[in-house]
């Protein structure tokens, strides 16, 4: 178990929380709006009739192509062994230009050979943030290129995938895996359907880092419960964003 708990510091877990590329789609450049338009069509059921463009502000988030990263956070742990304790030291990035968000996040993935874990990470997290990076003309960080790999060289790992067994019709939130395994919930103050409002009308970054970090906390406290330790291991969280 020892040996485990040393490794634990390669993996940096992670979330990300997205908003509307702009807070009304009358914002986005015309060759976006024309192709946002052919794309909500797809979103909008048949039988519903909706103004075009009035889902962009609830729906666009989603998408890296009209969406943007507001937020990421990260969490890493380091075991002290003589203690035989678990720190977790997690840190977001959130500035005001998304640019400078990446870049800041991209410098961390260059620190040392990672292995990357999110919940869903495979299917949403890793994606949007190489597209992001791309758009905004930042070098694609080793540990996000997976083109010409062997599935056994991605260094990607998923609390969603892993709980799926391979049953690939299964989807499990977060939250439901946090109750199972009855670890506190990351749902405290808004949650992802709120974050758009949250970052466009509140102005409230704040509350947006620390929904993010908690998510973030969750996912490493699911991974140690898929490796059989229990909830009451002693860990302590330290936020390195107190540091600021």
């Amino acid at each position: 178990m020892g040996n485990f708990l040393s490794e634990l510091g390669d993996v940096l877990f992670l979330d990300i929380e997205t908003a509307s590329l702009e807070s009304d789609f009358r914002e986005l450049p015309p060759r976006l709006q024309e192709e946002w338009l052919k794309k909500e069509k797809h979103i909008i059921p048949k039988e519903e009739d909706v103004e075009p463009g009035s889902l962009f502000f609830q729906k666009a988030g989603i998408y890296a192509e009209f969406g943007k990263v507001i937020c990421v956070g990260v969490g890493y742990f380091h075991y002290l062994e003589e203690e035989n304790k678990l720190e977790f030291r997690t840190k977001s990035y959130g500035e005001e230009l998304e640019y400078d968000t990446l870049t800041a996040f991209c410098e961390l993935l260059q620190k040392k050979k990672w292995v990357l874990c999110a919940h869903n990470g495979k299917e949403f997290d890793f994606p949007y943030l190489s597209r992001r990076i791309l758009i905004n003309r930042i070098p694609l960080p080793e540990p996000l290129q997976i083109a010409g790999k062997k599935p056994w060289e991605v260094r990607h790992l998923d609390t969603l995938e892993l709980w799926k067994f391979g049953d690939y019709k299964h989807y499990t939130r977060l939250e439901l895996l946090a109750a199972i395994f009855d670890i506190p919930t990351s749902k405290e103050s808004i949650d992802g359907s709120q974050v758009n409002e949250a970052y466009y009308i509140q102005k409230d970054l704040e509350s947006i880092r620390k929904y993010c970090l908690r998510d973030v906390v969750v996912t490493a406290q699911i991974y140690l419960a898929f490796q059989g330790l229990p909830p009451d291991i002693e860990m302590e969280v330290i936020n390195k964003d107190n540091e600021r």
